[in-house]
């Protein structure tokens, strides 16, 4: 499935102030079977969204009207810590999620959605507190990837890193195979050409085809 492209992301923000949320909160182990990528926001916090007999639980940030599709997260410290399961991104994604502020991520979550299309906004965690205090008061965020800004209504802009590139890969929706296609084809063709050259024999089968 194609990346989608980032360019600016504007809506609410849903504020998580727990700290620690976890690659399991975010995606229970149980569903890990579940291997296809389409689909899986539905599974996204399920067991913080819904109780035992599948009902929703009243308070949790996600079930509100107000934040049910909030594109942003404001998150407490260590967001997407524990295991490497990749389906955790593809159930924010899923769900319609696109950046996630927190003052510090798992390293592989992180890495994780720089591949597949969430900017991950790294902040002091000073400000992360300002920031939840808008979210929950219904402010508007806009996460700008080409500006590497978050701007929230009311708030000065507040300036982010992003790995270069991964940020080109995120602007223009390529996946890994695609940034390489497109950043080193003409290496890639020019190694080729030479190979064809010095060891035909590679080729033949390709030939008589």
């Amino acid at each position: 499935m194609p990346n989608q492209p980032f360019v600016t992301v504007t809506g609410s923000a849903a504020a998580m102030r727990e700290e620690n949320i976890d690659t399991d909160i975010i995606f229970p182990a149980r569903f890990l079977l579940i291997t296809a990528r389409a689909d899986l926001g539905e599974y996204a916090f399920h067991d913080r969204r819904f109780d035992a007999d599948g009902n929703e639980v009243q308070g949790f940030v996600l079930n509100s009207e107000q934040f049910r599709e909030a594109p942003v997260l404001v998150a407490g410290a260590n967001f997407g810590s524990g295991s490497s399961r990749e389906q955790a991104v593809w159930a924010l994604l899923g769900r319609g999620t696109r950046a996630v502020v927190s003052s510090s991520f798992g390293e592989i979550f992180y890495s994780n959605c720089l591949r597949n299309g969430i900017v991950p906004i790294l902040l002091p965690k000073e400000d992360i507190a300002v920031l939840m205090d808008a979210a929950e008061s219904g402010a508007v965020f806009t996460a700008d990837l080409e500006a590497l800004e978050l701007r929230v209504e009311g708030q000065p802009p507040r300036r982010f890193e992003i790995p270069p590139e991964r940020r080109m890969a995120m602007l223009k929706g390529w996946d890994e195979t695609d940034q390489i296609v497109n950043q080193f084809g003409a290496d890639i063709d020019a190694f080729e050409q030479r190979q064809r050259k010095a060891q035909p024999w590679l080729y033949q089968k390709e030939q008589d085809t």
